[in-house]
């Protein structure tokens, strides 16, 4: 009964190591995100309204004192969202119409839509916008030829 038992655990634990072995021997690829300079300089006022009117009273803790989330807010907003103008052909194309998308009202519950569009003053923290995709996405904004183009940060 011991041999039994013994040859037992052998067997389980041969395919135990070979499964973690399995598990520990795959490729696993990690993409660095590549932050240009002009992340190193402070906010602008606008950035900084554009932050605190989604972040209201938390913009403090939540992204002026945590370096790393503060880099990642500017490399968006400097570098990786872009405001386009296309053609109505841009139909074609795959996108998501900005009015399927929820507010990010987590912090500030009175937030609201933008009722006209402007190119100038939309904030786009306001939208809960995949701000990290793998590809580049885009979103249109309905009843109009623009849309928010976001860039993958592994770019």
């Amino acid at each position: 009964m011991h041999r039994f038992l013994l040859r037992i655990l052998i067997l389980f634990l041969l395919f135990s190591f070979n499964e973690i072995n399995g598990q520990t021997a795959q490729n696993v690829e990690f993409k660095a995100v590549k932050y240009r300079p002009n992340v190193d300089a402070p906010l602008t006022s606008d950035e900084l309204l554009k932050i605190r009117e989604v972040y209201k009273d938390s913009t403090e803790d939540v992204i002026l004192n945590d370096k790393a989330h503060l880099k990642r807010i500017k490399h968006l907003l400097r570098n990786r969202i872009n405001i386009l103008r296309l053609d109505i052909k841009g139909k074609q194309r795959n996108y998501i119409p900005l009015s399927e998308v929820e507010l990010f009202n987590h912090y500030n519950p009175s937030l609201e839509r933008d009722v006209v569009f402007d190119k100038y003053g939309f904030n786009p923290l306001k939208y809960n916008l995949n701000f990290y995709p793998s590809q580049n996405l885009l979103y249109r904004i309905d009843g109009t030829s623009y849309f928010i183009q976001i860039m993958s940060q592994f770019q």
